[in-house]
């Protein structure tokens, strides 16, 4: 029988811990404070321990440092309420097998133990740190509880990440509909997927269709499907989205790109439950829970006519917004050691983290692709990588270089809107800018964005062409900056 060996300040902790791990068959003892810790270490001989980050007058630091020196293949697992990159940084260098954040999750802590058991001799990873590059992020310690889902999406700890997690477990068991609000790449199609995945319909069908990658012309027959000769090409029946997804879950993408004839027949079938293929006579039951997704506000659409307000409110039975990826700061390092770790198995290789070079550069990138552009850029870096650690080289120029492609930019636009034989801005008004160069490009870049706006008179399309970019650069960054 393997033996654990608990440490932690908290007798609540070290009894529930003991009971939980002797019912899964592992022999424990525990101690509550450091140096009774190191004395059970001496006579209990212990194959792994578990330990606190808090002890007290003993840090975790100092208490991993002191078993590490008499017992350097025995695996240490840290707990800590203080969720910090920083202490898992050391603790990982000192030689911790991982990382673990409270509360605690018994399958987070079963799952573990299992694998530093499994570990031969498991050590701290060694990573070699390139000059100017700072202090290395392994991916076991960028990579928290919420970091690897085991049904597929990605969770953070950062306080939106957890709100948008409160939503979808509330919204999941009704039979609500769903609209998903959220840029380019925040992962929609996943916070659909994890509402089917906790809804009642989790055993029948989840089926996704991107409404914009599909022509006009053929989206009716991709959702309700087609009878054999009922236009030309229809050489044989075609079932539709919503037969193939009958008792489960129905996502629609970017529902606002279907044509007006489609939205009708959507609206009829959405309120008969029942639908007839293009062609057909036959009226088909369905029963189909339907969550959209869209990247533009649908309640401006319907007022513009691009959407049908009758569907609209429909479908608006709960809303649910997905941040973007900059303005989940803390987890973005998180969501990079879960990708890379996908990469590492696709790739063949064991890229072992990142340097903290990359990590600084990852939380200032605005990430205008969020979770789909950090992941091809991840990609892209695992592939150019010949070292322990993805370093700042191995990353794309606009990502390197982006606060001074943002100044330069910014500068030659403000340059533009200087009026032929107005003053250049004095030395006392120079000394009012902020400091920060960061800060001085954005103020400058939302306020070139501003006057832009105001010019074309909120007109979006103009002011983007007047701004010399997309439309859709343009609400990233209205959004980006609360303009």
């Amino acid at each position: 029988m393997q033996k654990i060996l608990i440490i932690d300040d908290e007798i609540d902790i070290c009894l529930l811990l003991k009971r939980y791990l002797t019912k899964k068959g592992y022999e424990t003892e525990y101690a509550t404070d450091g140096s009774k810790g190191l004395d059970l270490l001496d006579s209990f001989k212990p194959d792994l321990v578990l330990s606190d980050f808090r002890l007290g007058k003993m840090d975790g630091a100092v208490m991993l440092t002191l078993i590490k020196e008499k017992y350097p293949n025995i695996p240490v697992i840290i707990m800590t309420g203080y969720s910090d990159i920083k202490i898992a940084i050391n603790v990982m260098k000192l030689g911790a097998f991982d990382y673990l954040t409270k509360p605690l999750f018994p399958e987070e802590i079963l799952h573990t133990i299992q694998r530093a058991l499994e570990t031969p001799a498991a050590t701290a990873e060694t990573t070699n740190v390139l000059p100017g590059e700072g202090l290395p992020v392994p991916a076991k310690a960028a990579r928290q509880r919420n970091t690897k889902p085991q049904h597929g999406y990605i969770f953070g700890d950062s306080a939106v990440s957890q709100n948008l997690k409160k939503q979808i477990q509330l919204v999941a068991p009704t039979s609500y509909s769903v609209i998903i609000y959220g840029e380019s790449g925040s992962g929609k199609e996943g916070v659909a997927s994890e509402i089917h995945r906790l809804s009642n319909r989790a055993k029948q069908p989840f089926l996704a269709m991107d409404c914009g990658a599909i022509s006009p012309q053929l989206a009716g027959s991709e959702l309700f499907g087609h009878e054999k000769g009922a236009f030309t090409g229809a050489i044989e029946q075609k079932i539709g989205h919503f037969e193939r997804a009958n008792g489960g879950t129905l996502f629609l993408d970017e529902v606002s790109n279907l044509s007006y004839d489609v939205q009708v027949s959507l609206l009829r079938v959405v309120q008969e439950r029942q639908l007839r293929r293009i062609g057909g006579s036959k009226q088909i039951d369905i029963d189909v829970r339907i969550i959209i997704a869209s990247n533009e506000k649908l309640w401006d659409t319907s007022r513009n006519g691009k959407f049908r307000e009758d569907l609209y409110h429909r479908f608006n039975e709960f809303s649910i917004d997905v941040p973007p990826l900059r303005e989940r700061g803390p987890d973005i390092m998180m969501f990079a050691a879960y990708f890379l770790e996908q990469i590492n198995a696709e790739l063949g290789k064991n890229v072992a983290g990142f340097s903290q070079g990359v990590a600084d550069l990852f939380g200032v990138y605005p990430w205008y692709g969020n979770l789909r552009e950090l992941k091809n850029v991840l990609k892209r870096a695992t592939l150019l990588c010949n070292s322990e650690l993805i370093h700042s080289k191995h990353l794309p120029f606009e990502i390197v270089n982006h606060e001074k492609l943002l100044f330069t930019e910014i500068s030659d636009q403000a340059q533009e809107q200087i009026t032929p034989g107005a003053a250049i801005p004095t030395a006392v008004e120079h000394s009012k800018m902020p400091v920060s160069l960061k800060n001085a490009a954005i103020e400058a870049e939302s306020e070139v964005i501003l006057n832009a706006l105001r010019q074309t008179n909120f007109n979006k399309s103009k002011a983007a062409e007047l701004l010399n970019i997309d439309r859709k650069t343009l609400y990233n960054k209205i959004k980006y900056y609360n303009i």
